[in-house]
């Protein structure tokens, strides 16, 4: 029905309705009937490479147009990777070539795409093209080729075939590396798919990098979900896009002796297309008419010469520093910018190198080499010489006035100068005047008085028809009128759900271990609810000053001997259990230089084997720590005024690269950095998995930091903040966390009655179909998949479940059913539908669970790791929101578990899981039926009141709990064996509430009573019926004569009347669709 090869028909139809001519590979082989090739190891279509080259370059005589096609179709650099770039230099510059005229000698650079005019180019996808590989032929499932050249390859697998997701197809491109390697080194991109998931990734991308591409025409243009694959052909593959993409949104990176291909995400290539098209609106003339028509491309919502480009916001480890690259590239092409100048400014100088260094290595894609000022008038000298083109960077420190000057001097008129200010927040500060008091140096007195701006002002006045741009990884306030006024509004977002989501981050996780440190807790919170976070090259000194005095005093406190004493111990034993569990990197934030000195010293005292070795002097003395060794290592600055203790951690500018160097390398035994300010921006090493804090920290600087842990690495489920200091209020509206859902067991079924549980969920689940024609799955079931898999996950959540979980339960129960009564006559005609709807479930599952997070034995071992340190100073938390894990099912717990939780030795913590176990199990359970919530909740009340009065002891609540977590097992079993569903059951415990209607009547009877009072009241309630007596009356009456009907014992019927309609109020709401 659904295989491999209809998937690939539907693709190539994609590509044809985006604009591609098809080739069958089979036809245009050295043996097929049309061939494009005379042996299987070429790879490149010269034919039609040729005739491109010539009509792209007219003046080219034969000569030079085979040369060019010579020179691309024998790539000479020793590896595939360095092939791959020499190639796409090609592509972009064009292949120098010299040839004979009557002049003399000429040298051209050979155009061989047309980038202007996408209608110029050859636009291929080939099927069954087989490649000679080092081993034996290959054949990848399409590849697409742009003016005969092989660009891009997509491999598929089937979409109904659980087995064969799209990791089979990354591990299928693997070996294409090995053994046809002559075709990928022309590639672009990388596509992997089984039709429903879809990753793009690069050539050099592993696993974690090949990402989802969920944009069509733009980065709205996002469904909800339909074939992910025919996204990627959509969106991806259209072929203005595409030229586009390969133009610039490709860098390479050399990284020791390795060469690493990025390539831009769809969050990332969407956003630098809308922030250059707004960048040139900025800056452009409102008169003129190219400029015109970009305003109204972009619907007239950006303001032509209004020199604000917008803040490009894009989250935290999702590319920042890679899309501005791509940014200054591509804007740096447009003819309308006539060769921009680009002054890219940071507030830090270790920001400053970090991205003058990203954007050194993709001077490929720049077209030039960026250039760095190294002082103030070094700075002034560049802008004002400059006549056209470059790219300058500065920290905005730079712009700072000369003693004799009230004015920053104007440095440059033009309009084609872009300011690209990284972290827009805090550049911006310092457009205010403030009035400063000046001073007699001799006497001290008070002289005079003047009014004085900050550098992002006197950097306006140096470029004043400058466009600005910001670029941000966090948010700006609302408040923050000064950004929102230099630069405009967000021209493109990706947030924290988008990027993890997307897997292009991975979630960060909150851990307190206030309740921990006990020594000096009041002070610290005291002191802590207003302290604001020193930053020594904050350029507000009055700020900075007016926040030491309370710092200094929240310092002394952190710092104190005892306390560090704590704190190290914690770590020590943290990173040890966590490590075992989660092989990665931490990070420790400190208040200060000192702290971070004290607890090296009180971490290696517990750990000396971790300090390594120490570098000694020409007189034999210790002069510091050695950078090549050591599991710890403090990264700060230093000057040679510090104490000694202070100056044995102080590396140099190349020793640090090293350490950085070390600490990215997943398999040096550098596994903890303490840090203060360092490394805690722009600063990327995705093997860090936890950061401890001990400093407080608010706003985009604690959300710059604790991003620290969440980039991508191997397995590594997410990033862990260990909170020592109290951050967890300025976290709870930022992090968000995401979990698996949780499934339920089925019970075992004889055939006969497997056939009826059949005939039952196969009316139930069409029900879930509802407003949805299936009927067409025999002839068009793969074109039905992605609408039918829409259909349910668009469902309202019932019951606390989604439509998902409610669909995937239900197929648990058909699949069951069917293999245990497929034999039976009966179950035939139900077959090929099976199939079908089997399919629709393949397509849910591999849709929502290609990212997997924690598996629940992961779970229940992470969630056992953190028992022992969820305890916080005034009794308990919840363990499981603490670590942002799924609470295990209360009907699924094993005997084992829960005899790890009676011997627990914090027996307070044992109450409260098992608390939160039972409670929120019956919330979730049992919260729309009122007999089941009522009893059980009572029984809970009852139990913890005599825990909280002392009336009983810890140890016998913990056995009254289990207990009933036991007999509430044994409830969800009894209540399975009755076959009803969720509402048929709560109206059949209102009925059964009464013991003599249980005796006189039995199960049978009481069910049928049930399902028909369920079926009844379900037609006749209306929305508002629970306000109008008229209706209630009705209802009322409904019952009664219902009850009767069924000899439901009288002397109780008053009381099941009331019972019944109090049950019918709880799943009001739903029915009425509320």
């Amino acid at each position: 029905m659904i295989n491999e090869d209809k998937l690939e028909d539907l693709c190539i139809n994609w590509f044809q309705d985006t604009g591609w001519n098809y080739a069958n590979g089979v036809d245009i082989s050295p043996d097929g009937d049309e061939p494009e090739r005379h042996d299987y190891r070429v790879v490149v279509l010269k034919d039609r490479l040729a005739e491109v080259v010539a009509r792209l370059n007219p003046d080219l005589p034969k000569i030079a147009v085979d040369e060019v096609v010579h020179v691309l179709t024998n790539p000479d650099q020793p590896t595939l990777e360095q092939n791959n770039r020499a190639l796409h230099r090609l592509y972009t510059n064009g292949v120098q070539v010299e040839y004979n005229t009557d002049e003399g000698k000429e040298s051209i650079y050979a155009q061989i795409i047309d980038f202007q005019n996408p209608d110029n180019n050859d636009f291929l996808v080939v099927t069954q093209f087989s490649v000679t590989g080092s081993r034996r032929a290959r054949r990848p499932d399409l590849v697409v080729f742009v003016n005969g050249l092989p660009l891009a390859v997509v491999e598929l697998k089937n979409p109904a075939d659980e087995a064969a997701d799209v990791w089979k197809a990354y591990s299928q491109l693997q070996t294409y590396k090995d053994e046809i390697s002559d075709l990928l080194a022309y590639n672009v991109v990388l596509v992997i798919s089984d039709g429903m998931t879809a990753r793009v990734g690069s050539l050099t991308a592993n696993k974690e990098r090949f990402m989802p591409w969920n944009a069509i025409k733009d980065e709205d243009d996002r469904p909800l979900l339909e074939f992910q694959l025919e996204k990627v052909v959509r969106g991806f593959f259209n072929p203005e896009l595409f030229l586009d993409y390969l133009r610039h949104f490709v860098l390479f990176e050399e990284d020791g002796d390795f060469l690493i291909k990025k390539i831009a995400g769809y969050h990332q290539f969407h956003g630098v297309r809308k922030a250059v098209d707004a960048t040139m609106i900025a800056s452009g003339d409102p008169a003129d008419a190219y400029i015109r028509k970009l305003v109204a491309d972009h619907e007239n919502k950006l303001s032509a010469g209004s020199n604000k480009a917008g803040v490009f916001w894009h989250t935290q480890g999702s590319g920042k520093s890679i899309s501005m690259c791509f940014y200054a590239g591509k804007l740096l092409q447009q003819p309308a910018m006539k060769n921009p100048t680009l002054v890219v400014v940071t507030d830090r100088n270790e920001l400053d190198g970090q991205l003058y260094q990203q954007f050194c290595m993709a001077k490929d894609l720049l077209k030039q080499t960026p250039e760095q000022a190294n002082s103030r008038e070094e700075l002034r000298e560049m802008l004002a010489s400059r006549e056209s083109g470059g790219i300058i960077f500065t920290t905005v420190q730079k712009f700072s006035l000369l003693d004799e000057e009230k004015k920053h001097p104007r440095l440059c008129d033009r309009s084609n100068v872009v300011v690209i200010s990284d972290e827009a927040h805090r550049s911006q500060y310092g457009m205010k005047a403030r009035l400063k008091q000046i001073k007699d140096q001799e006497t001290g007195e008070v002289i005079d008085a003047k009014y004085v701006f900050g550098f992002a002002k006197h950097m306006r006045d140096a470029l004043p028809n400058a466009s600005f741009i910001g670029f941000t990884g966090t948010p700006i306030d609302k408040e923050d009128k000064d950004t929102r006024g230099v630069f405009g509004d967000y021209v493109s977002i990706y947030d924290i759900q988008d990027a993890v989501d997307d897997g292009a981050t991975v979630p960060i996780y909150y851990e307190s271990r206030l309740v921990k440190i006990d020594i000096n807790r009041a002070q610290i919170d005291e002191l802590n609810k207003d302290v604001d976070e020193v930053i020594e090259d904050d350029e507000d000194v009055a700020a900075r000053e007016k926040t030491k005095g309370r710092w200094a005093e929240l310092t002394r406190l952190v710092g104190s001997g005892p306390r560090l004493a704590e704190v190290a111990a914690d770590v020590v034993a943290h990173f040890e259990k966590r490590n075992a569990a989660v092989e990665g990197k931490a990070m420790f934030v400190g208040m200060s230089r000192q702290i971070c000195v004290d607890l090296f010293a009180e971490i290696i005292e517990r750990r000396p084997e971790w300090a390594g070795t120490k570098i000694t002097n020409d007189e034999g003395k210790e002069v510091g720590y050695n950078h090549e060794d050591g599991a710890i290592r403090i990264i700060m600055t230093g000057s040679a005024t510090d104490e000694a203790d202070i100056q044995q951690h102080v590396f140099t500018k190349r020793q640090k690269k090293r350490l950085e160097k070390r600490f990215k390398d997943p398999d040096d035994p550098l596994k903890i950095v303490i840090v203060r300010d360092m490394w805690l921006t722009g600063f990327d090493a995705p093997c860090c998995h936890t950061m401890y804090v001990d400093k407080p920290m608010k706003g985009h600087n604690l959300m710059q930091a604790i991003a620290r842990v969440n980039r991508v690495f191997k397995d590594k489920p997410g990033g862990l903040v260990v909170d020592y200091i109290g951050i967890g209020f300025e976290l709870k509206q930022a992090l968000k966390t995401y979990t698996d859902a949780k499934g339920k067991g089925q019970p075992t079924l004889k055939a006969e009655e497997a056939l009826r549980v059949l005939h039952e969920k196969m009316d139930t689940v069409r029900g879930l179909f509802h407003g949805f024609d299936y009927s067409g799955y025999k002839d068009s079931a793969l074109e039905l998949l992605p609408p039918a898999a829409n259909h349910v996950l668009a469902l309202e959540k019932q019951n606390d479940k989604t439509g998902k979980q409610r669909f995937l339960d239900i197929m648990a129960s058909i699949n069951k059913a069917y293999s245990l009564c497929s034999t039976l006559d009966e179950a035939a005609e139900y077959h090929i539908e099976i199939a079908f709807l089997s399919a629709v479930r393949a397509v849910i599952v591999k849709e929502t669970t290609v990212n997997q997070k924690l598996k629940n034995e992961q779970r229940n071992t992470a969630m056992k790791q953190i028992l022992d340190n969820a305890i916080v100073s005034d009794g308990v938390v919840d363990v499981f929101a603490l670590a942002n894990l799924d609470k295990p099912n209360i009907g699924l717990l094993s005997d084992e578990f829960l005899e790890d939780i009676r011997n627990m030795p914090l027996k307070n913590l044992a109450v409260e899981l098992l608390e939160k176990l039972l409670r929120d199990e019956i919330r979730s359970r049992s919260s729309r039926n009122v007999v089941q919530e009522e009893k059980y909740t009572d029984r809970l009340i009852k139990t913890l009141r005599k825990y909280h009065n002392r009336s009983i002891e810890t140890a016998q609540v913990i056995e009254e709990l289990i207990a009933m977590a036991k007999d509430y097992q044994e409830r969800l079993k009894k209540d399975e064996e009755l076959g009803l569903n969720s509402d048929e059951l709560a109206f059949y415990d209102a009925l059964a509430n009464n013991q003599s209607a249980v005796r006189e009547l039995g199960d049978d009877v009481l069910k049928k009573l049930a399902t028909e009072l369920t079926e009844r009241l379900r037609s006749n309630t209306t929305v508002d019926w629970k306000v109008r007596d008229s209706v209630r009356a009705k209802l009322r009456n409904l019952v009664r004569r219902l009850l009767r009907r069924y000899k439901y014992p009288p002397d109780q019927q008053l009381e099941a009347i009331e019972l019944v309609m109090k049950q019918a109020e709880a799943l009001a709401d739903e029915w009425s669709g509320n």
